[in-house]
């Protein structure tokens, strides 16, 4: 599927594929080349611009010389997008070519939130840009934008688990821990899609040094990581607090457990002791032949229940 956008007085617009279908012309004179789980029939379109493979074929590389350099082709940056899939936070690697005439960017899932929310916004005319590199920043400012709201949704649900544990006499601590992993799980992925868009902005700062206002915007950019960044490591703080409390707690109630049955063991040691001396079956016995024997026995096994117990509540150990 191929997306195209052009620049026209300096909006980015995007063209109607349904009424106009794509060629190879019209993939020439985009702007913006979005291409997204390319069949077949894409991928000639697009290989044109390229000699070699196309992007798309080692995007997933994680070694930076693989995901940032610059050759005939353009300037390549290989950015890691955060993704919702069955309810669970994955990330996605996009790969972006920046020439001098367009953008081209690669992607393997259609249901990004950050390139959904980017042609809502060229569709409004709200994104301005002047040059294929602007595309690309504007792209990396809305995802920035995007993990700072995801970083507030993971705070916000902290403080509910946080409450839950903390707070809450009857809380589901097991529930709870399970809540807790799933947020550290996504916010981990939240800090990685930040360090890797702050390597991006980095390396894109090295080709805009003398372009004084799109290094403005990388410098704000970057700012805005930094800040994220120091956020995600409170969140981090936070989440590992919540989980041993939690642990602590299922601790303190286990060990309530076993103390209850400790005490019910020495409480009913003593009854049990006369129980097993008045069970036995010897000939001579002095109680066998006393008449109240059998209340007095009993009476033995209350009181010597009834010690150990009133002993350990003198002693605060109940």
């Amino acid at each position: 599927m191929l997306h195209l956008f052009n620049i026209e007085n300096g909006v980015l617009r995007e063209r109607d594929s349904a009424s106009e279908p794509v060629d190879m012309a019209l993939a020439e004179q985009a702007s913006w080349l979005d291409v997204v789980e390319a069949d077949e029939a894409d991928q000639q379109l697009v290989q044109p611009l390229f000699r070699d493979a196309l992007p798309s074929d080692d995007k997933e590389e994680i070694e930076s010389s693989a995901r940032y350099f610059s050759d005939e082709h353009g300037l390549h940056v290989h950015s890691l997008f955060l993704m919702q899939s069955d309810g669970r936070s994955k990330t996605a690697s996009v790969a972006f070519v920046v020439q001098d005439e367009r953008l081209i960017s690669f992607r393997d899932d259609i249901r990004m939130a950050d390139f959904r929310l980017m042609r809502m916004r060229i569709r409004r005319g709200w994104v301005k840009v002047s040059q294929p590199m602007d595309i690309l920043l504007s792209i990396l400012d809305q995802k920035v934008e995007n993990l700072a709201d995801a970083i507030e949704d993971v705070h916000r649900d902290l403080e509910q688990v946080g409450y839950s544990v903390l707070e809450e006499e009857n809380g589901e601590l097991d529930r709870d821990i399970e809540q807790l992993a799933r947020l550290e799980d996504t916010n981990g992925k939240i800090r990685l899609c930040l360090m890797d868009t702050q390597r991006s902005i980095s390396f894109i700062q090295r080709y805009v040094r003398s372009d004084k206002t799109r290094r403005r915007t990388c410098a704000e950019i970057q700012h805005d990581l930094e800040t994220l960044m120091s956020h995600t490591t409170f969140l981090f703080d936070k989440i590992n607090f919540l989980m041993d409390a939690a642990q602590g707690f299922i601790n303190i109630q286990q060990n309530q457990i076993i103390k209850i049955f400790s005490i019910a063991a020495v409480v009913f040691l003593p009854p049990t002791m006369i129980a097993s001396i008045y069970g036995m079956n010897f000939q001579v016995m002095p109680e066998l032949g006393f008449e109240f024997g059998y209340p007095m026995a009993i009476c033995l096994m209350i009181l010597s229940g009834i010690a150990p117990y009133w002993y350990f509540k003198r002693k605060g150990w109940l």
